[in-house]
């Protein structure tokens, strides 16, 4: 044996550099953490789905529904582009809660965090309301996906509610932080 891949000196010599950072991996608050970091990652796909489900029946549609236009009737039909913009800013509003979930704070790993808030608590509620979103994207994802345009528009009600649910479960979130 060598010595040159001790385990017992370089595990030694890794915690005592990974401590001296203040991180440790077999903290507990550590790992729910990461599990925190994975369940946002995962609700943020989810959401990304269910805006590309719909980015693509808004695109079916208007190539369906919208004809080139002609000489005798140059412009589209108002009730036909006025649902297709319908489609688009349900999208855009699902892409920005897409990019609210994936930059969701966590506290901070500091001393005065310590001091002042019990860090392995916390987390721990914030990964309640982050597996509340993966349940909520979820949901969202299976109403919109592999679906019509016509049939994303009559849900447009469930959908819109669906989105204020994932809306205030995040404000409930970010009041957990305050």
């Amino acid at each position: 044996m060598t010595g040159f891949y001790d385990v017992g000196l370089i595990g030694q010599i890794a915690t005592n550099l990974f401590n001296g950072y203040g991180y440790n991996f077999y903290r507990a608050a550590n790992q729910v953490r990461a599990d925190d970091q994975r369940v946002r990652e995962l609700a943020g796909a989810l959401l990304a789905r269910a805006r590309a489900a719909i980015s693509k029946a808004e695109s079916d549609y208007r190539r369906e529904k919208i004809p080139p236009p002609t000489r005798a009737n140059p412009f589209p039909d108002p009730a036909i582009v006025a649902e297709a913009q319908q489609l688009e800013r349900i999208a855009q509003a699902i892409g920005a809660l897409e990019g609210h979930v994936r930059h969701q704070p966590v506290p901070e790993n500091d001393r005065m965090t310590q001091r002042y808030r019990e860090e392995l608590p916390t987390l721990e509620r914030l990964a309640q309301k982050d597996a509340a979103l993966v349940g909520q994207a979820d949901m969202l994802r299976g109403l919109v996906e592999g679906k019509s345009a016509a049939d994303i528009l009559a849900q447009r009600g469930t959908i819109e509610e669906g989105l204020g649910a994932i809306a205030a479960t995040l404000q409930e979130r970010r009041l957990i932080l305050v």
